[in-house]
């Protein structure tokens, strides 16, 4: 069984004394890509150089949310540039969150319409962050996104009638250890049979969101785990494990355009 974890956070300072170990330990656990996730300018840089320094590591870069007042012309462009590495290989995370408003909402939507465009011209899927926008979200990617650009809704949590319009523009769904919890993931759980076979994704939003069993005894979560996520979404699919992982495999390594051979 071959794993992908698409979205996680290998440029947190947690994993600065073990992140070899770290990786080794994802690698002996099936997980042999990892998408490195960048927020800030500072963890996109750290992004790229994690991903030029391990084999099976990549790398995205962007402007979270929440740190959409730094998002300057400068800054972009830096991204732009580290954007160039060969394993970089999206955009992102970026979006909006109008839950803990760290940033002003029109500090977010100026930041969130300009890494959409630069994503567009560089041909980069996007990594999207969505939070209590109230269909701004929506609204802004409907309309600003070049047709044929493709995304993935991180960490999805929303109902079914916007998990279906971001189907409708041919969108990924990442799905967290957040399913493995019944209670907190009641309505993700119910949604999980409704995500085409073709459009799921499995991340860990690592060293976040850390997923039962692992949960009981770790804080920090890790790439590793992302198992655990895979066999949650086969057993509510009731489908087969090492089928559903290679229909993920292949759906990751095609959105990021990675040959799933290297």
């Amino acid at each position: 069984m071959k794993l992908f974890d698409s979205h996680c956070h290998l440029n947190d300072k947690s994993y600065n004394r073990d992140m070899e170990a770290v990786i080794d330990k994802a690698g002996q656990a099936g997980v042999k890509k990892i998408m490195v996730v960048g927020i800030t300018e500072k963890t996109s840089r750290q992004a790229a150089d994690i991903a030029a320094m391990f084999d099976g590591c990549y790398a995205s870069v962007g402007i979270h949310p929440h740190d959409a007042t730094s998002c300057s012309k400068t800054v972009l462009e830096n991204l732009r540039r580290m954007a160039a590495g060969p394993k970089v290989k999206a955009w992102g995370e970026c979006g909006l969150d109008f839950n803990r408003m760290f940033s002003p909402q029109e500090n977010q939507e100026e930041c969130f319409v300009r890494q959409i465009e630069i994503a567009g011209e560089l041909d980069l899927p996007l990594i999207f962050h969505e939070r209590d926008s109230e269909g701004r979200f929506y609204e802004l990617v409907s309309t600003r996104m070049k047709k044929g650009q493709k995304g993935v809704v991180h960490c999805f949590s929303g109902n079914s009638d916007e998990m279906e319009k971001y189907l409708t523009l041919g969108f990924h769904i990442g799905v967290t250890g957040i399913v493995t919890i019944k209670k907190r993931a009641a309505e993700l759980r119910g949604l999980i049979k409704d995500i085409p076979e073709d459009r799921i994704l499995v991340e860990t939003d690592a060293p976040y969101l850390t997923p039962e069993p692992e949960k009981r005894t770790f804080r920090r979560n890790e790439p590793a785990f992302v198992r655990s996520v895979l066999m949650e979404i086969a057993d509510i699919r009731q489908t087969d494990p090492e089928k559903l992982a290679s229909a993920i495999w292949d759906n990751t390594c095609r959105l990021f355009d990675i040959d799933p051979y290297e």
